[in-house]
């Protein structure tokens, strides 16, 4: 887990975005909670940083003229 989340830091998508947890079948509340901490991250996290990065490049690509 933790050489995935460096590799995700050096690529700028950020190791934050990536968490594993062991949870139980019969633990369905734990399931839950972890599932809503998840989606506030994401939301606090906002969208994957490359996708800004990719139209950047894609604008750029545009305007240059041949």
């Amino acid at each position: 887990m933790e050489h995935a989340k460096d590799l995700l830091n050096e690529t700028g998508i950020g190791g934050e975005r990536l968490e594993m947890v062991h949870i139980g079948a019969s633990d369905a509340p734990l399931w839950v909670e972890w599932v809503n901490r998840m989606v506030d991250r994401v939301k606090k996290l906002g969208p994957n940083p490359l996708r800004e990065v990719r139209a950047k490049r894609i604008k750029q690509a545009q305007t240059v003229v041949p």
